[in-house]
């Protein structure tokens, strides 16, 4: 089964939901980036969070960056989304490993640490809108919760989970953003809250067959799940030639100039996919050129 995101509401339109299942893209972005398994646990959360909240954007030529930077050894991973489905994301230091924590669970929290978590969105005004929060669990879906309540007025609940094979690839991935509308009567916001508390583990209800759309018939219940539309979900990089040359003329004329004056090739390595674009002395001397015209 492909990686999908379902778009939902409930109680007559009171609430608004998404879930998603994002096992092969999480395994993608281990694949590209060789990352441990908490490492894989925590960039797959990000993405998975990230892919789900990319939707939830209207324009069609709208991006979404998630960033976090924080203090544990993970140092920081960077995710960004279209509104399309299309999620891409890097780590700052992809071979962390760590014990269990106390749970017996991939240590995410104890992986990042203190931090912050900005969000950026990209919507082709003058200046992209962004909100930041301090790391509340350093779990990412806490985090995400605290996000929308404090950035954008919104109470939401947010479940994410990654489970790794022994061979350290993964198993199953995915997760649920259910929000309340200004509008949501209490006795609506009483039966989610129930509901909600209700979920342990999205890992397990994965593992059990739960798709995006069983997943939020377990998380809102009686509440009347209505599926308005399912969207492919993908882990797909846009780089391009075109792209790396024009940032290469982005870090100035000196140091193409020195590049060129060393007589050597240079590799440069695209963050999201690790695929590697060579430049010539030759290619940097046209690059020169038809960036003074």
């Amino acid at each position: 089964m492909r990686d999908y995101i379902v778009r939902a509401a409930a109680a007559s339109h009171q609430i608004r939901a998404f879930a998603i299942t994002s096992r092969d893209l999480v395994e993608q972005a281990r694949k590209y980036h060789n990352t441990s398994p908490v490492i894989t646990a925590a960039l797959g959360r990000l993405l998975t969070g990230a892919a789900m909240m990319g939707v939830m954007m209207k324009g069609e030529k709208d991006l979404l960056t998630l960033q976090v930077k924080c203090g544990g050894p993970a140092k920081g991973m960077t995710v960004t989304a279209d509104s399309q489905g299309n999620v891409k994301g890097y780590p700052q230091a992809p071979d962390v490993m760590l014990p269990p924590n106390a749970k017996g669970k991939l240590d995410v929290g104890g992986a990042l640490g203190p931090g912050i978590l900005s969000v950026i969105k990209d919507m082709g005004m003058k200046e992209p809108y962004v909100g930041q929060v301090a790391l509340q669990t350093s779990e990412i879906a806490e985090d995400l919760t605290c996000y929308f309540a404090a950035s954008e007025q919104v109470p939401s609940a947010v479940g994410l989970g990654v489970l790794m094979n022994k061979d350290n690839t993964v198993k199953q991935a995915g997760g649920f953003i259910v929000q309340l509308m200004p509008f949501t009567e209490e006795a609506v916001v009483e039966a989610l809250e129930k509901k909600v508390a209700q979920i342990t583990s999205v890992t397990d209800l994965l593992e059990q067959g739960a798709t995006p759309e069983t997943l939020l018939e377990q998380v809102l219940g009686d509440l009347g799940v209505e599926i308005t539309e399912q969207i492919p979900a993908n882990y797909h990089c846009d780089c391009s030639r075109d792209r790396v040359t024009k940032a290469l003329i982005s870090i100035g004329v000196r140091d193409i100039q020195e590049m060129i004056e060393d007589q050597q090739p240079i590799e440069v390595n695209c963050q999201f996919c690790d695929k590697r674009y060579t430049f010539t002395p030759g290619d940097l001397r046209l690059l020169l050129e038809h960036s003074k015209k």
